[in-house]
């Protein structure tokens, strides 16, 4: 499998954007649903007889039909115990279709071919929100190729989950939202007051703290019509700086405007070397990167020039002078806790 090394240009000055990219409103949001209940019309890939929570399920919904049959004597393997989980929309009504999705928790081989029985779907205050019902699509193939046979123990129901209960949220009557920002900033929550205090002229937001801005609708609109004309606000957005590295694949992800500080470090054969200097050392026979850095004349030194050298040069010269993405990363690290990286370091 190949490394991969992306620098997307991310820059640390302010960039024009909308209110609803950076922020949601307080209430508005989707909710957990689980439920338990059984797959049918497996074609013998079900739950074996070592699943005994199967068997016992099967006893207790033929009970329901009037059948009694003790869960010993029970031998199918066209069934299957699973787990249905879904996501209920804000505002959702009774009546409404939304995608639920089947896992397997016994040893059941595949789902293929099943029908989920009808089960409720309870959310976290233990009420029973929606019901869900219907074929199981599994779909795509395994990475075994385009003519190996897949065995998916997980799938989706397609507009399965039908909505019983609603979660009432009451925004039309209100007089004031909460604006939650996605990230915590004291500048951006800032930016977003002025930017919709700016647009209405008067003062209806006030930054509550880093993270949250308390807005109050206007006489003249409904609480809805003025939450729709906030999201579409425009603002200054301070990004914050950040450098997100994937360790399993090798994967680094960093804005090219991320400055490195001076430092001289060594990891193995690769020293680097950032000083406060006018113009990069430039060594007879060294291959020059760009006009910022050198790769020297062994080519397993690098010399930069202190304030504008950034992480994504940095790592340009690295991969030039033949370093994996492993190196990279170890080098990276270092850096950042020698205290040469102010961006905040993300390892996935």
């Amino acid at each position: 499998m190949k490394y991969l090394i992306l620098l997307l240009t991310i820059y640390s000055s302010l960039l024009a954007t909308k209110v609803h990219d950076v922020a949601s409103v307080v209430g508005v949001r989707d909710n957990q649903l689980i439920g338990y209940s059984l797959v049918v019309g497996l074609k013998k890939t079900g739950d074996g007889t070592t699943s005994k929570f199967t068997l016992q399920s099967i006893s207790n919904m033929l009970k329901a039909m009037n059948i009694d049959m003790l869960p010993a004597d029970i031998k199918s393997k066209n069934v299957a115990a699973v787990v249905v989980t879904a996501k209920l929309a804000p505002f959702a009504r009774q009546g409404d279709k939304f995608d639920i999705t089947v896992s397997s928790i016994g040893d059941a081989k595949s789902l293929e071919g099943g029908t989920l029985l009808m089960t409720p779907l309870k959310g976290v205050d233990g009420k029973i929100y929606a019901l869900a019902q219907g074929p199981i699509s599994i779909g795509g193939r395994n990475e075994r190729g385009a003519g190996a046979e897949s065995h998916p123990t997980s799938g989706l129901v397609f507009e399965g989950g039908v909505v019983e209960r609603e979660i009432n949220i009451d925004l039309f009557h209100q007089e004031y939202a909460t604006l939650s920002l996605k990230e915590s900033n004291f500048k951006n929550s800032v930016a977003v007051q002025r930017a919709i205090n700016a647009h209405y002229n008067t003062q209806v937001a006030v930054a509550m703290d880093p993270r949250t801005i308390r807005v109050r609708r206007p006489q003249s609109h409904s609480m809805i019509e003025f939450l729709a004309e906030v999201q579409n606000i425009d603002m200054d957005y301070t990004p914050k700086e950040k450098i997100v590295i994937n360790e399993r694949t090798g994967t680094i992800i960093a804005g090219v405007g991320i400055e490195v500080k001076p430092i001289v470090m060594t990891h193995g054969d690769i020293t680097i070397k950032i000083k406060e200097q006018d113009d990069p050392s430039q060594p007879s026979g060294a291959m020059v990167v760009d006009q910022d850095m050198v790769i020297g004349l062994n080519e397993n030194e690098i010399y930069t020039k202190t304030g504008t050298t950034t992480v994504a040069n940095l790592v340009r010269s690295l991969r030039k002078l033949g370093a994996t993405p492993k190196d990279v990363i170890s080098i990276l690290e270092a850096m950042k806790s020698a205290g040469s990286i102010s961006a905040e370091l993300e390892i996935m």
